[in-house]
């Protein structure tokens, strides 16, 4: 099966399925974060993945950063109306995933999806394999 970039699924899915947007996503979706604060929601992230995807996601008008003129600088992350729209998908998720996968955990930004012992870096995908 080839991409095709006029599928609106196919669209969709480039988007969110990089490793850990999801994550970022459902954490933004509580509100403005801290580069910290969502580094510590999502533990075994790194710093530069993390880096990479807020990035990636404000480039792609999902994420905005908001820069504060104080000392030391600060940055807070919020979802753009772009962003917010995505958060039905995740309930959706989280409803697939109670009803169908008998995950009935804490799905907030306090109760990470990725256990220690997975790779630091692995896309929360490999988590659910592993």
């Amino acid at each position: 099966m080839s991409y095709d970039d006029s599928c609106p699924v196919c669209r969709t899915a480039e988007i969110v399925c990089g490793k850990w947007t999801l994550l970022i996503i459902r954490d933004l979706a509580e509100g403005r974060s801290r580069f910290g604060e969502l580094e510590r929601s999502l533990r075994g992230i790194s710093p530069r993945t993390l880096s990479l995807r807020l990035r990636a996601l404000e480039e792609e008008g999902i994420v905005e950063r908001q820069t504060f003129p104080e000392v030391p600088p600060r940055v807070e992350y919020a979802l753009t109306e772009k962003g917010r729209a995505l958060v039905p998908l995740i309930e959706d998720m989280r409803s697939y995933g109670t009803r169908w996968l008998g995950a009935d955990g804490d799905c907030s930004s306090a109760g990470p999806c990725a256990p220690d012992a997975v790779e630091a870096d692995a896309p929360p995908a490999a988590v659910a394999a592993a």
